[in-house]
């Protein structure tokens, strides 16, 4: 059996899990274990009580990582995140106690109602997988993965995440209402925060590391190459955005895609797993210009990818 056969067959009890929790959620279920696999953090962006915490939790518990929540509100501080130095009177010195971020699984709960100090705490420790505190540097548990909810900045009490924050997330995606049957379905089944603590581990911590590590390995043409280089320059000579895809943006889409053909247990990249994770990876990078007809952000992967097509 093939390494991404196998990968698929580990992969598949754990999107199932998940599943029985995010009813009729399979694509963005998906989308944030492809995420994982590609060692990115993932963006959460929809409207209160649609599941964006419950999808963190039930990732958190189906793939046996060690788990921290933090709610981000306009007071935090980014000591309250990375931790701080408290002076030890015994000892005669400084002694760091670690925060929140020490840990396997983040969720940052709401992460655009804190001010942007607080913010930019995470950047060090999404980027480098480190953070720095009193002249030391010291390394996140492996594997380290950020889950971040965010409400519509439309609603009271946000503050917008700047270019810089956004871009350290691998994907953006949104989960919507759930359809008729599947409300009923809620409406008539257990409590989801009783089944969410109920899961056990489908996937071993050492188990996701090892298929981290296969992903780089899934192999990519160099008309594929051609076909994902031909969608960036387009994002940046069109002017159909302000900027274009910057070329660390262009390895994370690669990155995607390479994992959502892992996932998916094909041992190489085609235009479709591209496509799959095209708005994930591209959405809340690319600012559309308005005078631009029909380059508005819903419609932003059909808008590249009629521009662009398969060669």
């Amino acid at each position: 059996m093939s390494i991404a056969a196998q990968a698929r067959r580990q992969l598949e009890p754990a999107v199932a899990q998940l599943n029985s929790i995010l009813l009729g959620k399979d694509r963005q279920v998906r989308l944030a274990v492809a995420c994982v696999l590609a060692r990115g953090h993932l963006l959460i962006e929809d409207l209160p009580g649609v599941g964006k915490t419950t999808l963190a939790q039930a990732l958190a518990r189906t793939l046996g990582l060690d788990y921290q929540r933090v709610q981000f509100t306009s007071d935090l501080l980014p000591a309250d995140v990375l931790g701080v130095s408290v002076y030890d009177r015994d000892a005669n010195r400084f002694e760091f106690h670690r925060g929140p971020v020490f840990t396997q699984l983040l969720l940052a709960d709401e992460i655009n109602r804190a001010t942007p100090k607080a913010q930019s705490a995470l950047l060090e420790a999404m980027e480098e997988r480190q953070v720095t505190a009193d002249g030391r540097t010291l390394p996140l548990p492996e594997p380290f993965f950020v889950v971040a909810t965010q409400n519509p900045s439309y609603q009271l009490g946000t503050y917008p995440l700047p270019e810089s924050q956004l871009d350290r997330f691998l994907m953006r995606i949104e989960l919507g209402y759930p359809g008729t049957a599947l409300e009923r379905e809620l409406l008539k089944g257990r409590d989801r925060r009783t089944l969410v603590a109920g899961l056990q581990p489908a996937l071993k911590p050492d188990a996701l590391v090892a298929l981290q590590r296969h992903v780089p390995e899934v192999h990519v043409a160099e008309p594929l190459l051609d076909y994902l280089q031909a969608l960036v320059r387009h994002t940046r000579e069109s002017g159909h955005f302000e900027a274009g895809l910057s070329p660390r943006a262009t390895i994370a889409w690669l990155r995607a895609a390479q994992a959502w053909a892992l996932l998916h247990g094909r041992s190489g990249v085609l235009p479709e797993d591209v496509q799959a994770v095209l708005k994930p990876v591209a959405g809340h990078r690319l600012q559309p210009r308005e005078a631009v007809e029909g380059a508005r952000a819903p419609d932003l992967d059909r808008l590249l990818l009629k521009a662009v097509p398969v060669a």
